[in-house]
């Protein structure tokens, strides 16, 4: 059975997303990301990063959420699945782009406007922030203009990977509302059944 190494509450999530959307049994197995939790000479065999997620399968041990989400559209035949060369690298495109022009300015942002201590936020960074953002939000809602999905014809995991970085932006209570296309298809990704039921195990947490 597929383990994967993480908890809901953090970039795991994701991969949390992408097993309910495969549809295959899987175990997960808790890890927060305090250091005592993750220095332990077990996991660090697993992961020498000491870092979630991890997934294994079988012999195969594999870090980073993107990698391991990309792997198991490929792994599995069905609806996640990138049937083309062009679909996969479509998918591979989106998420690298999400991770470098999105995901640092997201969780910053999401640091100074509701993580950090009140004493410790700094208004300018949530500006800073906010203006980083107008550049790559406007590139993702003009691709949508017109098409409902980022790869291909259905949602796949570049719909998946870009959805689950943009969770960070309505936890930072991020104005969307500039970028409307951006909006129909977050709202629509969010809705589906997977990530209904990844939120409420969060929430049973």
């Amino acid at each position: 059975m597929l383990q994967l190494y993480g908890n809901s509450r953090s970039r795991a999530m994701r991969c949390l997303w992408m097993l309910e959307e495969v549809g295959r049994p899987y175990q997960l197995v808790e890890k927060t990301t305090r250091a005592d939790d993750l220095q332990t000479a077990e996991y660090l065999r697993l992961n020498p990063n000491a870092r979630i997620p991890t997934l294994v399968d079988g012999d195969l041990v594999l870090w980073e959420s993107m990698a391991i989400n990309l792997y198991l559209a490929q792994k599995y035949d069905g609806p996640m699945h990138c049937t083309s060369p062009e679909v996969l690298g479509l998918a591979a495109q989106w998420s690298f782009w999400a991770m470098l022009e999105v995901e640092h300015l997201l969780l910053n942002l999401l640091e100074h406007r509701a993580l950090l201590a009140e004493f410790a936020r700094d208004a300018s960074a949530v500006e800073r922030n906010e203006l980083l953002l107008k550049k790559p939000l406007g590139v993702l809602n003009d691709t949508l203009a017109g098409c409902d999905y980022l790869a291909g014809n259905s949602f796949t995991v570049a719909d998946l990977n870009v959805a689950s970085i943009l969770v960070w932006g309505k936890m930072a209570r991020l104005d969307f509302s500039a970028y409307p296309n951006l909006i129909r298809w977050l709202n629509a990704c969010l809705a589906r059944p997977a990530f209904v039921r990844v939120r409420e195990q969060a929430r049973r947490k």
